[in-house]
């Protein structure tokens, strides 16, 4: 992995350790939603939802967009590629591991 990737891993993993950003991603999977909505929905107050947004905007997990209608209001919706490149990197994770135990288990099976 190189370094720009590996530190973009690092920031989609930080946003995700929060269980409130998780919850919004949870959210934001059925479809994009509004920011009052989204703080509604977790029981956040603006300012704490706004800092939670910012961080998930800085991973690059979120887009930020405003209708038309009204700059004032920001919906907010997913991106695909940080959770694209977190699986890619669980499933390199998971073939190592499992490449490491086949080899120690047939080490174990050598054995007298």
């Amino acid at each position: 992995m190189t370094a720009a990737p590996a530190v973009d891993l690092d920031r989609t993993l930080a946003a995700l350790a929060d269980p409130r950003r998780r919850l919004v991603v949870d959210l934001l999977r059925d479809r994009p939603r509004r920011a009052g909505e989204l703080a509604e929905a977790a029981g956040l107050g603006p300012a704490a939802m706004s800092r939670h947004l910012r961080t998930l905007r800085a991973s690059g997990l979120v887009e930020e967009t405003h209708p038309e209608f009204d700059a004032r209001v920001r919906v907010y919706a997913l991106r695909p590629e940080p959770m694209a490149h977190l699986k890619a990197w669980l499933e390199q994770t998971e073939r190592l591991w499992t490449e490491q135990l086949a080899s120690f288990k047939a080490h174990v099976e050598r054995a007298p």
